[in-house]
Parts: C-alpha cells; structure tokens; sequence
C-alpha cells in the first residue's frame, strides 16, 4: 500500500511539474505575442507562438509565413530554417503542417478535372492561367502518372487571367481547354457565357486557407507544396500522402 501511495504521489508531483512548465511557457509565449504585435503593428496578423527547434529562439506563426524571434522580442529573423543534418527544410515543413487542410472538404465541382493514367493519387492546384511558374508546373505533370488534378481556377495576376479563367470555365471541355492554353498556348475560346460564380467562390477559398501565390499544390494528406515543385520531388510527396 505504502508503495502504491509514493508512486501515486511521483506521478501527481510530475504531472504539477509539467502543468507549471506548461503554464511558464505560456506566460512567456503571451508576453512575447504581445510585445511584436505592438512592434510590428497591427497589420500583422500573429496566430501563434512557440518554440523553435533553437534554444532561445522562437516561431512565429504568421499564417502564410514564419518568423523567428528571441525570447524579448528584440530581434526577428526572417527567412529559412535548415537542418543541416538532413538539408530538410524545417520552416517550408512547419508552414506546411501549420497550414493542413481537410483534403476532401475542398469543393471540387468549383475545379477542371484532369485524370492521368488510373487517377489513384489526388491533387489539388490552385493556378493563374498568366502565371509562368503553373505552365512550368503543367509540363512536369506530364511527367506523372496515376493522378487525378483538380485545377481550381485562382486569377489573380491580370484582368486578363479573369478572362482567360472564365473563358477555360464556360468551354465545352475544360480540361481539353486548361491544358491546350497551359501546355500549348492556345488561346480558350468558350463556347458562349456561362455562370462563373466558381472562379469567384475560388478566389474566396484561395483567400480564407491562404493561398498566396501560385501554383499552389494540395496533397491528398491536406499539406501543401507552393510552387513549380519538380517531378523528383512530386513523386516523392504523392507517395508519402497516400
């Protein structure tokens, strides 16, 4: 009994221990988000705080990018960090984990279906069709294989890519349509107007889980990959998202 009565205590004693860390950390991640959202005013929109794999530095979360800072807020870092043991990027990592989404929540009526091979692996791509980093990405999806792409329409470099967006929506084959003007250069050309409200209801969605450039990959695990990521590395992300 006396036995069951001290491990009963070693346990409640940790678990206070933790409790008073944990409440130490928060105390200090609260004064710190305080102390850089008066210093970098109030545009900056800081979502969260925690520690970074540094000893006395920390991440700031600031939804479609990280910062670092000390402890005091003095000093910001702005920019990569890298594991040089793996050259994993561990900031691109973070963002991507902090920025998941629920994959199959994604309005996919709203996006040009284009099916490769048997379709088993899925992928989203939030792209302008002016943007020359989505024709990269375009032509490395060539390159792959057994994949379903849902292409939701994102014009947000030109009026002209609004025109070319809702021209591709209103023709009478989308896909034929997206990847003749992506792959081809041939200019869409619809079949007559058509309701468009999809490209508008994109743009909204692009804004609410920010998506901030394009292309914009999401992978069926709801990580994202900006950019014209490469084949190489495509591959690799598809295979460990499914």
């Amino acid at each position: 009994m006396q036995k069951r009565i001290r491990i009963a205590a070693f346990v409640l004693a940790a678990a206070a221990t933790l409790l008073g860390c944990s409440a130490e950390a928060d105390q200090v991640t609260d004064k710190l988000k305080a102390t850089l959202q008066a210093r970098l005013g109030s545009d900056t929109d800081i979502k969260g705080i925690t520690k970074s794999p540094v000893a006395g530095l920390y991440e700031v979360n600031l939804g479609s990018q990280i910062i670092y800072s000390d402890a005091n807020g003095d000093y910001v870092l702005i920019g990569d960090l890298v594991d040089t043991k793996t050259r994993r990027n561990l900031t691109d990592a973070r963002l991507s984990d902090l920025n998941r989404i629920d994959f199959a929540s994604l309005p996919f009526a709203n996006a040009v279906k284009v099916v490769k091979g048997n379709g088993s692996r899925k992928i989203a791509v939030f792209s302008d069709p002016n943007c020359p980093y989505c024709h990269q990405l375009e032509n490395t999806l060539k390159s792959i294989d057994n994949v379903t792409v849902y292409t939701f329409l994102y014009p947000v470099l030109s009026a002209d890519s609004t025109v070319k967006a809702k021209s591709i929506w209103c023709s009478s084959d989308r896909a034929k349509a997206w990847e003749s003007w992506m792959l081809n250069r041939q200019a869409p050309s619809a079949a007559g107007t058509c309701n468009t409200a999809a490209i508008d209801s994109n743009l909204a969605l692009g804004a609410k889980i920010n998506v901030t450039g394009t292309p914009t990959v999401i992978l069926a695990d709801g990580r994202r990959l900006p950019g014209a990521v490469s084949a190489d590395r495509l591959e690799r992300e598809l295979g460990e998202a499914h």
